[in-house]
């Protein structure tokens, strides 16, 4: 038997503001774009790699209890969303930093022996990117 991750899901305020991260600065490649009743999902996805990352907003398919206490977890940076690997810490770093985004950490060397750095998405979701 044999078990991959296909999706993973990351809430996002704003779509448009998200692409500006995962596809401007990350590098991610678009790979579906779906609007239904006012609510829009992105799927993106690293070149050569199966998993697709679906940035969701909160309200979309909940109950607006449940959207606005989403919401309120993401807006307060509270979601980690992903770990990304890149071979080139140090280039990668400078290209986000350069687009805008809010950095948490410059690229740094952890007692357990990563070497990465930290940034915020537009919505507030910590986003963390380590060294390959």
């Amino acid at each position: 038997m044999t078990l991959t991750v296909s999706a993973m899901f990351i809430p996002v305020h704003d779509p448009e503001a998200a692409l500006g991260f995962y596809r401007d600065a990350l590098g991610l490649e678009v790979r579906m774009d779906v609007s239904n009743e006012g609510f829009r999902w992105v799927t993106v996805g690293a070149p050569g790699q199966d998993l697709g990352i679906v940035l969701f907003q909160p309200h979309g398919g909940r109950s607006k209890a449940e959207g606005d206490a989403l919401l309120s977890l993401v807006t307060q940076g509270s979601i980690q969303a992903a770990i990304f690997k890149t071979d080139d810490l140090d280039t990668t770093f400078e290209k986000v930093r350069a687009s805008g985004a809010e950095v948490l950490q410059e690229p740094t060397s952890q007692p357990w022996g990563a070497r990465d750095c930290a940034f915020r998405d537009p919505s507030g979701n910590l986003v963390r990117i380590a060294q390959a």
